[in-house]
């Protein structure tokens, strides 16, 4: 529960501490978002090597002690820093705005939409009707949405006296279109997350039956899952400070090229990384079947090093897909919603970690039939893991077309 609940928050506060309408802060904030993740994958690798080692060496009591002071020491510097933190006024609930865009427009719907735009409900002025937010300006596309913000003659008359359950602002109806159009996006993303669970499950299954000596050293089968926070901290500062100023030369964007794009490539690594896992699994039954161990469950002789592309692959997926998601759902969501969005993206990510257990729920039903031991058994010598992985590159390889149409479809907001 706490981690849900600071999640979102926490890197929503962080972005805000940068004022968008200065150049030289907007593109600290673009940088922000790389080395915030930078440091949760920091915070992963220190704490399954070190930690571990203590807790495997040193004993529970030091190995949940360090990790509580550690804790201490952060809500100590955060509260020290309220001095100098910028605030954000409070919009209000964004849930209960999006419902009263969905009632105001169903309320409306038997009304036509004025041919200009301009006609549009809004309040005069520079402030927003949502405290702590801009003003978005009207796009087109989910027209139906617009009626929300129709104004009769009767309403111009009383137009201090609307109520924002029969009429909205433009504003508003924005903020619910881009919550509309992002999420779209985000579901495209699930599927990342599913391959990227698999470093926590087959790949340890997988690393189980392979050869883990390095010399007289036993590397232990869940050890590789550091090469993927490893190549977030090798590639983070690679794209920080070397490729997107080279980048921003050509484009004149913060973040160097467009967040969609970033996605885009990141979204291509899972492909490559299952592909590559697949013809690891598929190399390591054949050496089974030349040495006769199918039906031994015991390790094949072929190095666990063979699994580090798998794992590098995702961690450089992880550096262009997760960071331009979150700073996607950032940018584009209005400034009172910003904090739903981010959780939204977080929510992305737990959605990927149910569709993986799902997934291999699903395969022992549909592969283990006819006496065959299906695609993982218990033991992987007699089984196809490398089917598995060559049925998630295709599902990943057919994800980019669903991804392709929204994001060419996506409308960017017009802030005011």
């Amino acid at each position: 529960m706490g981690y849900g609940a600071q999640k979102p928050c926490i890197t929503s506060f962080g972005a805000d501490q940068f004022d968008d309408t200065d150049e030289e802060e907007r593109i600290k904030k673009s940088s922000f978002f790389n080395w915030q993740y930078f440091m949760v994958n920091f915070s992963s690798l220190i704490s399954g090597t070190i930690i571990v080692w203590v807790q495997d060496n040193e004993g529970w009591l030091w190995g949940f002690t360090i990790p509580a002071l550690l804790l201490a020491l952060g809500v100590g510097a955060f509260l020290l820093g309220f001095v100098v933190y910028r605030f954000q006024k409070p919009g209000g609930s964004p849930i209960s705005r999006v419902c009263q865009v969905i009632v105001a427009a169903t309320r409306n719907l038997n009304k036509d939409l004025p041919c200009d735009s301009s006609l549009l409900y809004e309040i005069p002025g520079q402030a927003s009707a949502i405290e702590g937010s801009r003003k978005l300006e009207h796009t087109t596309g989910l027209e139906f949405f617009d009626k929300a913000a129709i104004l009769t003659s009767s309403d111009v008359e009383s137009v201090t006296l609307l109520s924002t359950w029969r009429t909205c602002t433009v504003t508003q109806v924005e903020e619910f279109k881009i919550l509309v159009r992002i999420i779209p996006i985000g579901a495209t993303m699930i599927l990342f997350h599913t391959v990227l669970d698999q470093m926590f499950s087959t790949f340890v299954e997988q690393a189980v039956v392979m050869d883990k000596r390095i010399g007289s050293f036993e590397i232990p089968p869940a050890s590789l899952q550091c090469v993927g926070p490893a190549a977030v901290l090798a590639l983070v500062p690679v794209y920080d400070i070397i490729l997107v100023p080279v980048f921003r030369k050509f484009t004149g964007m913060a973040s160097g090229i467009t967040l969609l794009q970033l996605m885009a490539i990141g979204l291509v690594c899972p492909v490559l990384s299952m592909v590559s896992a697949a013809l690891v699994e598929s190399n390591r039954l054949h050496i089974a079947q030349e040495k006769g161990l199918v039906h031994r469950k015991v390790a094949v002789p072929m190095s666990i090093l063979w699994q580090g592309p798998q794992y590098f692959l995702i961690g450089v997926g992880e550096v262009f897909s997760n960071i331009a998601l979150m700073e996607f759902f950032y940018q584009e969501s209005s400034d009172a919603m910003r904090s739903l969005c981010l959780a939204l993206s977080y929510a992305v990510i737990a959605a990927g970690k149910y569709l993986n257990s799902f997934i291999l729920s699903l395969v022992p039903v549909f592969t283990a039939t006819g006496g065959s031991p299906g695609w993982i058994p218990d033991n992987l010598n007699e089984g196809h893991l490398d089917r598995f992985y060559w049925m998630l590159a295709g599902l990943c390889f057919l994800n980019l077309l669903p991804f392709a149409f929204f994001s060419m479809r996506y409308k960017c907001k017009n802030v005011s």
